[in-house]
């Protein structure tokens, strides 16, 4: 990998594990859509990253053991949001446990594009909810909209 690949993909990891921690620490609060906001920011990054490096001729390094994801986003922590978006997301947790256990650089890629791509989805509907709750300001309009 030359340095620059190798440099933006731990940069990425870094990122990636500062926003699980950030999620872990985390109290149940009107932030969870920007966290959500940020973790799927986070995994698009690392799909990014995870591209570049196989596209340069690397491997994924195994991990061992399942990944689990922060309390506030395991099922029956009493997250909020669409219980069909949640199942996606478990399943999409899933789907980057299970290619986190391969070398393929585009199957970890490919798994944190899907999680990206719920987490944002999540994010939003979640503000939807906090906002319709009374847990976020109402949402400002544009002007001339």
């Amino acid at each position: 990998m030359t340095d620059a690949v190798q440099e933006r993909f731990a940069a990425a990891q870094r990122r990636w594990r500062r926003v699980i921690e950030v999620h872990r620490l985390a109290p149940p609060d009107a932030g969870f859509s920007v966290r959500l906001a940020d973790l799927a920011d986070a995994a698009r990054e690392d799909a990014l990253a995870c591209r570049e490096a196989d596209a340069a001729g690397y491997e994924w390094q195994p991990h061992r053991g399942k990944g689990q994801p922060p309390p506030e986003l395991q099922p029956g922590s009493g997250r909020r949001g669409p219980e069909r978006l949640w199942q996606r997301f478990d399943a999409a947790v899933a789907a980057l446990n299970r290619a986190s256990t391969g070398k393929s650089l585009s199957e970890v890629a490919a798994a944190y594009e899907l999680l990206s791509e719920i987490a944002g989805e999540l994010a939003g509907a979640v503000e939807q909810e906090d906002r319709a709750a009374g847990l976020l300001a109402p949402a400002k309009r544009r002007l001339g909209a």
